[in-house]
């Protein structure tokens, strides 16, 4: 590890001497690389620094026990166990750092909520799920874009997809991924029974052009009016846009904006998000087919949480994680539950 660590230091020095450089400023391209790849390697350069200067206040607090003054070395004493302790936690985030890093997680996310089991109340549910969303992003000053929405007349969604864009989406989402339970007393029940109903999230990695070629010949695209809540007009022209990939047989509709040429880029950046996440299925399970049977691997049929509003609980059942504090997390104050997710997937990895 030592002689890795070696390596990443001085190939940042490297590039901070070459962001110095007047001949890389005047390379907007190339100065876009070496600033990106300088702050990734940033972390793990600093950590790295960190341990080194914990091992030589080790070093010295050691020599300190050799001290002829008791008062001294119990003070030596004292600060070693502190150390250690520090040691301990700089070195975990070390490994972490380590770890092969998921190519996707800088990408931008389509966010797909759909209701499952359960109707009206689903739907409901997937109102709140979006909304939910939709303020993490807020808050971490991501932008949250409507690609399509198909509503119920009480205000709920059957589904609704949106584009999240922002500095690593896909890093914070992607373990989001799943069927979301919520249990509670449905506004339209009159005898007070706890009602269960799901939704399904999926988290994709929106994919780049160069990530996904799609050839115009494999492509139907049909246009019609588009339809609000009950079927009634929204539309008097026939601007909304129907993309199916015929080698696969997807299908994506987009009919949120009035102009036509606009659903259709939309619908295709949707289609080639999918068509991405389909492909690293594919080359995933070729890598290790034993991974899907793990439990949180993402997959849309799994139970990943548990939304009860009577006992105000959230539990993930990936981590046997419980808080009672619902109403925050709706509000979308979701670190609590998805940093403790995250380390559990980087525990895992470090484990492997």
């Amino acid at each position: 590890m030592d002689e890795k660590l070696a390596a990443v230091e001085a190939r940042y020095q490297e590039l901070t001497q070459k962001l110095a450089d007047p001949q890389s400023l005047s390379d907007r391209a190339l100065y876009q690389a070496l600033t990106k790849e300088h702050k990734d390697l940033t972390p793990l350069v600093e950590t790295w620094r960190n341990l080194q200067v914990i091992d030589r206040q080790i070093e010295e607090n050691q020599d300190l026990l050799k001290d002829s003054d008791p008062e001294i070395r119990a003070l030596a004493r004292d600060e070693l166990d502190r150390l250690e302790t520090d040691r301990e936690i700089v070195e975990l985030q070390l490994k972490t750092l380590l770890l092969p890093r998921d190519p996707r997680d800088e990408k931008d996310v389509f966010l797909e909520i759909r209701a499952g089991t359960g109707g009206e109340e689903a739907a409901l549910f997937a109102s709140d799920l979006f909304r939910m969303y939709s303020r993490f992003s807020e808050a971490r000053r991501w932008t949250v874009e409507v690609v399509t929405a198909h509503e119920t007349e009480i205000g709920g969604y059957k589904e609704i997809i949106a584009n999240i864009r922002g500095q690593e989406v896909f890093s914070w989402l992607k373990y989001e991924s799943g069927v979301h339970r919520v249990q509670r007393v449905p506004t339209t029940e009159s005898q007070g029974r706890i009602h269960t109903s799901t939704v399904t999230v999926a988290v994709l990695p929106e994919a780049d052009e160069v990530d996904v070629k799609i050839d115009e010949k494999d492509l139907r695209i049909d246009v019609y009016r588009s339809s609000g809540p009950g079927g009634q007009s929204v539309n008097t022209t026939d601007s909304a846009v129907r993309v199916t990939h015929l080698p696969t047989g997807l299908v994506v509709t987009c009919q949120d904006e009035k102009s036509q040429h606009k659903n259709k880029a939309r619908a295709l950046r949707v289609l080639r998000a999918r068509l991405y996440e389909s492909e690293q299925e594919k080359q995933q399970t070729e890598i290790a087919a034993t991974r899907r049977a793990q439990v949180g691997t993402g997959e849309r049929s799994e139970r990943i949480r548990t939304y009860n509003f009577p006992e105000n609980r959230v539990s993930d059942h990936r981590i046997s994680l419980t808080l009672y504090r619902l109403e925050s997390i709706l509000a979308g104050n979701l670190m609590d539950l998805i940093e403790p997710v995250r380390a559990h997937f980087q525990a895992e990895a470090l484990a492997r």
